[in-house]
């Protein structure tokens, strides 16, 4: 995997870039750093943040806690963990209750002890979603020991 440090002007325009797409204000960070990963994915790590940019589109890191938090969520009984946690996409009977957002969202999956599992794509609003009874929900992009996972344990 390889690494190189980007300039402050380029590290300035990529975290604006993310504000604008995220809706909220990214922490001020002198310097990132680029990890190229597998295919064309790159892991964007400064101070404690880090951001996964898959084709041009960046998702917030699972162990990057604090960012995830600004995220809705969408909270999955017990038996969607095993699942969820192997990539599947997230399916509306696993669902128990939902935060309010609008359909091709950043979601966070949790589980009911608030734990993290995935981040993905909604597919549906949260009231559609809500008055689904079936159907996939959420496209899972980045979960627990995903390649991006275990390639960041490498860092």
């Amino acid at each position: 995997m390889k690494s190189h440090n980007i300039s402050k002007s380029q590290t300035s325009a990529i975290l604006s870039q993310i504000s604008e797409s995220w809706g909220f204000e990214m922490p001020r960070i002198r310097n990132l750093t680029i990890h190229h990963m597998a295919d064309d994915a790159q892991l964007l790590s400064g101070g404690e943040l880090k951001i996964l940019c898959l084709s041009d589109q960046y998702i917030p890191f699972l162990s990057c806690t604090y960012m995830l938090e600004r995220f809705p969520t969408v909270t999955v009984d017990d038996g969607a963990i095993r699942f969820v946690c192997n990539g599947a996409d997230v399916m509306r009977p696993g669902i128990v209750c939902t935060d309010t957002f609008a359909s091709n969202d950043i979601v966070c999956v949790v589980e009911s002890r608030r734990k993290y599992l995935a981040v993905g794509i909604s597919l549906m609003d949260s009231e559609s979603l809500m008055a689904a009874s079936r159907g996939a929900t959420v496209r899972s992009i980045h979960y627990i020991s995903d390649k991006y996972w275990e390639s960041c344990k490498l860092l």
